[in-house]
């Protein structure tokens, strides 16, 4: 099929990321598209178009008229609303370009309301709701997670959070207050460090597929799962740092400030602004911290994975993995 003046090849990997993703700017940009909270905009008819031409030009079909530029534009609008296995739409709040309005609204209440335990119960529930949301999700499609697993891995992060956000809080009674404001980054953290590997559990159990450079599988490795499940709790941990490390500081200031004092309604919109400005740059710029296609030294797989794989790709050294989000 000839192709005609000015229509765009048929050879663009629409597949893969637009930007390098062996360097951390590549990656950097990758996700502050992704991230984008502007997506969130778009009606269904925008997406809809977008889902066409991605689809089209996977079939070998150009849109006509079309530039380079609006199709990775229609590729990236595509990957933000729909799940990249199974196709369907995933619901808004569950969405990578949620992220920062949903946990800048979150975190600004954990850490403007973690003086009273009620409070402090309530936002962790929130948080960890709205966690379980996103990681169901942006669940791998090859281990599908049984709505029980789910349920359990929902129940033990929310116990998780709150009971390290009630323990460390009668903790810090007698401690100065900036450091009962850090309370909510402890509990953030322990609940990742429980929701993650339980929400992936399957993972552990079976492992994740790992695959040569060529993108062909050669078996499943728990090891690897493992890898890249630390990846992931590690990254979402640094993804709370700026935004529950550095407000607290600044508050801690201006609320000793008469401006606020004879303003104290202005604490929360305050706090949320600021979460906001941190999880802007904060969120695209710790996923990208580790490549999303991990990969792993074949010396360092089970026995009998590195067995099977010396057998039939004895020139295979290292191998490729998706680490998940």
């Amino acid at each position: 099929m000839e192709r005609k003046m000015g229509e765009l090849p048929l050879d663009i990997n629409i597949q893969e990321p637009r930007w390098d993703q062996s360097t951390f700017l590549g990656r950097a940009r990758h996700f502050f598209t992704v991230t984008d909270p502007r997506n969130l905009l778009l009606s269904g008819a925008q997406l809809e178009a977008s889902r066409n031409i991605v689809q089209n030009y996977r079939a070998g079909v150009v849109t006509p008229g079309i530039t380079e530029d609006q199709l990775w534009r229609a590729k990236y609008v595509y990957d933000s609303a729909f799940h990249p296995d199974t196709g369907e739409k995933v619901v808004l709040i569950g969405r990578m370009s949620a992220q920062v309005p949903m946990n800048m609204t979150i975190t600004g209440c954990m850490l403007t309301f973690y003086r009273k335990t009620p409070t402090v119960v309530f936002w962790q529930w929130v948080n960890q709701s709205f966690n379980a949301i996103v990681n169901y999700s942006n669940r791998s499609g090859d281990t599908p997670i049984t709505v029980r697993q789910l349920g359990t891995a929902y129940v033990s992060a929310t116990t998780g959070a709150v009971a390290t956000a009630l323990g460390l809080k009668s903790l810090t009674k007698h401690l100065p207050p900036l450091v009962g404001r850090f309370v909510p980054f402890a509990a953030v953290a322990a609940a990742n460090c429980i929701n993650i590997p339980l929400m992936r559990q399957r993972e552990l159990q079976v492992g994740i597929p790992v695959a040569d450079e060529a993108g062909q599988r050669l078996g499943y490795s728990v090891t690897a799962a493992k890898q890249g499940i630390f990846q992931v709790v590690i990254s979402r941990i640094c993804m709370a740092i700026p935004a529950m490390a550095i407000p607290p500081l600044i508050m801690d200031t201006l609320e000793k400030k008469d401006f606020l004092k004879r303003r104290p309604w202005l604490g929360a919109p305050l706090q949320v602004g600021l979460v906001g400005f941190c999880l802007v740059f904060a969120t695209p710029l710790c996923c990208a911290l580790f490549p999303q296609k991990s990969s792993i030294h074949v010396s360092k797989l089970e026995p009998e994975l590195r067995a099977q794989i010396h057998e039939q790709n004895p020139s295979v050294e290292v191998v490729y993995y998706n680490k998940g989000l």
